[in-house]
């Protein structure tokens, strides 16, 4: 019969694992002993010396190691100038024993020579105080500090009439500075975070075994300066999100613009990397192909606002792509796509007119804008051609891989999933801007334009809505607002529903120059617009409201309901205005107009009828 364990024995005691070598602290580390390499070249060859000598006298020794024995071997070998006394010999001979035959052993100890004391003593005091001076977040410098332990000491020896403290030299005070333990130093000048990046331990990722296993993205400004293609004026330095395979280290796909990163431009170079690269449309031909794309397995991103918004979670989700997180402020923990932007920089926008520096103090006098000379579609093109013709093809510093190269050997033995065209249709659907709008007779509004069809027409005869459900979900393409997609529940699918403009104003409009265009509109208005005019306009109505007031009240006969709902319409007769067509006696200094003649008409005979107005309310 099987024994069992009683896990709740107090007698046994578990086994503690073993801590990972590459997680063991210096305390715990167990070193090994120093060896003969580790010695100055000079001092390795005298121990070697005595290796030899003490070897030749166990051969010629025939009894003890005693002085009778030893002299006559030494002046025989060595002659009896120049030579080590005979028990400096039998010291080494011990050492080279009491070690198991470690040749180090034999090495002198110059190493060890030296003072260990502190020959001046009385200013630990000062040179405190002097040290947390220099240990400031103001990073002053050894003088600065040294000069103020000058000072104090200075002024408390004006006071002491013996035994005055002594001062050490600026060489000592240095010495006792670098002395100090460079971690607690880094911690107090440049801060915990800055002094865990120069001294924590930095551990290797896990090579991934396949293409698309692992993906970095990131955005960046280039340094480049492009041209506007029509007008050919500097528009400035774009932003550049970009994707690349950790496995090969081949560009997935990316997206130019010259809006700041957000969860756009993410799910444009996400798009542009799933799908195959269309390069028939360029101006230019290139000499391979861009067979690099496929579906992500895990996505590498910081903690960019656009990388945490729910558009994108929710898009990767459906897609089957796996999101990962880095740590806050770790941008070494996705290097490969950090190190790319520095290759870009290096080799593809070294000599190119219009480069910038991040660094300002090596612009000098360069000035990139007037030296500005590519359009921004040609560079987009010229882009394409370095990534497909150049860094591809091209193994890296190392020479261990060429990216092309071991895409294809990667693909060979483990293909990436591909997306069908209905599944491409459906991805570039789930990456558009998520949002909610209500379902009127009129179709969707979105951003004061219209979105309708007859199949939404048809919808909506078929398919009763209530106030929960009349609340649909759209997606807006940002970059092509014509039309929309909208999911109906009872259909299961989203719908693509066009904008009902018919002048042409949203063929190839993206979201951001439509709000640009609002924006611009709205200032021109405002601008347009005459207060004085329109306050001169609204008086002169009211006195003419009091006008016909007046000849109401005057007038024996019975006015017409006509005449007088026209008053209540000047009056604004409503819920949110006023309740009565009275008019009260206005400021002073409010004149009313003057009465007209007799056949001159009046606003109320001017005014539309009833029926027509009817269309405008």
């Amino acid at each position: 019969m099987m024994d069992f364990i009683d896990e709740f024995d107090s007698s046994i005691i578990p086994i503690k694992p073993e801590t990972p070598s590459q997680f063991v602290r210096l305390d715990d580390a167990k070193l090994a002993k120093r060896d003969l390499d580790t010695f100055p070249e000079f001092l390795k060859e005298k121990a070697i010396d005595k290796y030899k000598l003490i070897s030749l006298i166990e051969k010629e020794n025939r009894g003890g190691w005693t002085q009778k024995n030893l002299d006559p071997i030494l002046d025989k070998l060595l002659g009896t100038e120049n030579r080590p006394n005979w028990r400096t010999v039998v010291r080494w001979r011990k050492s080279y024993i009491e070690s198991n035959g470690d040749i180090a052993s034999l090495v002198a100890k110059q190493h060890k020579m030296g003072n260990r004391t502190k020959r001046i003593k009385g200013d630990e005091l000062f040179f405190e105080k002097a040290l947390s001076r220099f240990l400031d977040a103001k990073r002053p410098n050894v003088s600065v500090a040294y000069q103020y332990y000058k000072d104090l000491i200075i002024i408390e020896n004006e006071s002491i009439v013996a035994g005055k403290i002594p001062i050490i030299s600026y060489t000592a005070f240095n010495k006792r500075i670098k002395s100090l333990p460079p971690y607690q130093v880094a911690v107090a000048r440049h801060g915990k975070f800055m002094a865990d990046q120069w001294f924590a331990y930095c551990s290797s990722h896990k090579p991934p075994t396949r293409i698309l296993e692992r993906v970095e993205i990131d955005h960046t400004p280039l340094d480049l300066i492009l041209l506007d293609d029509e007008l050919l004026m500097p528009l400035g330095r774009p932003y550049l999100t970009l994707l690349i395979d950790v496995f090969s280290g081949c560009v997935l796909g990316f997206h130019l613009s010259y809006k700041a990163p957000s969860y756009v431009s993410a799910a444009k170079a996400i798009v542009h990397a799933t799908k195959p690269k269309s390069l028939d449309n360029m101006s230019i031909k290139l000499q391979n192909d861009w067979p690099c794309f496929g579906k992500i397995e895990n996505l590498v991103v910081d903690n960019g606002a656009e990388f945490w918004s729910n558009n994108l979670e929710h898009a990767c989700k459906e897609a089957g792509i796996n999101i990962q997180y880095n740590q806050v402020r770790k941008p070494w923990l996705k290097p490969f796509v950090e190190r790319f932007f520095g290759v870009i920089n290096q080799l593809f926008l070294t000599e190119m007119p219009g480069k910038t520096f991040s660094n300002i103090l090596e612009k000098e006098d360069y000035k990139p804008e007037k030296d500005a000379i590519m359009r921004f579609s040609t560079f987009v093109e010229e882009f394409q051609r370095w990534i497909v013709d150049v860094y591809h093809q091209e193994s890296n510093s190392r020479e261990t891989r060429i990216p092309i190269k071991q895409w294809q050997s990667g693909f060979e033995v483990y293909p990436p999933l591909k997306l069908s065209l209905e599944d491409e249709k459906r991805f570039n659907v789930l990456m558009y801007i998520t949002d909610e709008r209500t379902l009127t007779r009129n179709g969707f509004k979105f951003e004061e334009l219209m979105y309708d069809s007859t199949s939404l027409a048809d919808y909506r005869k078929k398919y009763p809505q209530t106030k929960q459900t009349i609340k649909k979900l759209i997606k807006i393409d940002p970059d092509d607002i014509s039309k929309i997609h909208v999911y109906l529940e009872e259909l299961e699918g989203y719908l693509e529903v066009p904008c009902t403009d018919a002048s042409g104003y949203v063929d190839g409009l993206s979201l951001h120059e439509h709000k640009t265009i609002k924006k611009i509109n709205r200032e021109e208005i405002r601008e347009s617009k005459d207060p004085l005019g329109l306050a001169k306009a609204r008086i002169a109505i009211y006195g003419r409201i009091q006008q016909e007031q007046e000849l109401l009240n005057t007038a024996k006969s019975k006015r017409k309901i006509s005449a007088m709902k026209k008053q209540a319409q000047l009056a604004d007769i409503s819920n949110t205005g006023n309740g009565t067509i009275c008019v009260k006696e206005r400021e002073k200094n409010t004149q009313p107009l003057k009465k007209q003649t007799a056949n001159t008409n009046t606003i109320l005979d001017n005014w539309d009828d009833d029926e027509e107005l009817e269309a405008f309310e």
